[in-house]
């Protein structure tokens, strides 16, 4: 019991170690190369299975009714654009080149990218708002099909990026990966009412298939990291970099927030990432290197995620302590 109660409590960094720690068994025994090697495309597709699972069985708690943009979205919106236009006059201004150039492209992807989809599963588990969290969702992956056409292509001239066809491809992985489970729990919450109670009967039910998926990333991250093609000091100083991006991103959405009364919302909406879609920006149309910063940044949003998470569930029971006594 104790060591379930451990997990339960610290659910998210038990994925993180367990998919590093099983990366690393696999990576450091030559007889299971075979194995990893056939593995790998299998992990590759459940990925998406569960992140599909995830929000499927969070929009299904959604009163879409409520859904509708307020006020601090437009505030965190506006806030993320100018670190975008601040990140990229610095880039043009100094002319950046080498390695200052990656740096400044994995910082970059950390902050162009769009609130991440498990965001709602975190802010609910905070106690935030899951309507307005999700329509933020929504509203900061059109920002990101908005900007990435828009400045990718000042970074490299030769970059083979039209802005329809950009914007294009990012509203239809938004659309796959947001629309999709949303329309069917939207089916499911107003049709079948048996199987959406069901659903919503079982007590963090999303927040546990999170966990899971969660346990691939961070053994893809690890993986992608310790393939990288640079010097392990570099590769400290893009961590580094990435931890006090994470920091000041939390930090900036919480402080907005609280003019609003919201901070758990903004804090997630402007410093929770699609980290797996930076790095597939960053692999695509930046250097392949720069995506080694929103891979760090993966590891150090869960872990404040989970710090997160304790001190509420903490601060509830000493709540509980209190009015029983």
């Amino acid at each position: 019991m104790n060591i379930l109660n451990f997990i339960k409590n610290w659910t998210l960094p038990v994925s993180i170690g367990t998919g590093i720690g099983v990366y690393l068994i696999f990576a450091l025994i030559p007889a299971l190369d075979g194995f990893a090697t056939k593995a790998s495309p299998v992990f590759a597709t459940l990925l998406p299975v569960f992140m599909f699972c995830v929000l499927f069985v969070t929009f299904c708690k959604v009163d879409f009714r409520k859904m509708r943009p307020v006020a601090w979205h437009w505030w965190v919106a506006v806030f993320q654009v100018l670190c975008v236009v601040a990140v990229m006059a610095a880039i043009l201004a100094l002319g950046l080149h080498g390695r200052a150039l990656v740096l400044a492209e994995a910082l970059l992807t950390c902050i162009i990218s769009p609130c991440a989809s498990a965001a709602p599963v975190v802010t609910q588990k905070l106690g935030g708002n899951l309507e307005e969290m999700t329509t933020y969702t929504f509203l900061s992956n059109f920002i990101t099909a908005l900007l990435i056409p828009i400045c990718f292509p000042m970074l490299d001239e030769g970059a083979d990026i039209g802005f329809i066809t950009a914007f294009s491809l990012i509203l239809y992985k938004v659309f796959t990966v947001l629309v999709i489970p949303m329309l069917l729990a939207y089916i499911v919450k107003h049709y079948m009412h048996g199987l959406c109670r069901r659903i919503v009967s079982v007590k963090d039910l999303s927040y546990y298939l999170w966990g899971c998926s969660l346990l691939i990333v961070s053994g893809t991250t690890m993986k992608n990291i310790l393939h990288a093609d640079t010097s392990v000091s570099f590769l400290l100083l893009i961590a580094l970099l990435s931890l006090v991006l994470c920091l000041f991103q939390f930090g900036c959405g919480r402080a907005i927030g609280r003019r609003f009364g919201v901070t758990v919302n903004a804090g997630q909406g402007l410093g929770q990432k699609n980290t797996a879609f930076a790095i597939w920006i960053a692999c695509t149309y930046l250097s392949p290197l720069s995506s080694v910063g929103p891979g760090c940044y993966i590891l150090w949003q869960n872990i404040i995620n989970s710090w997160q998470i304790w001190r509420a569930a903490k601060r509830r029971t000493n709540q509980e302590l209190g009015i029983r006594s």
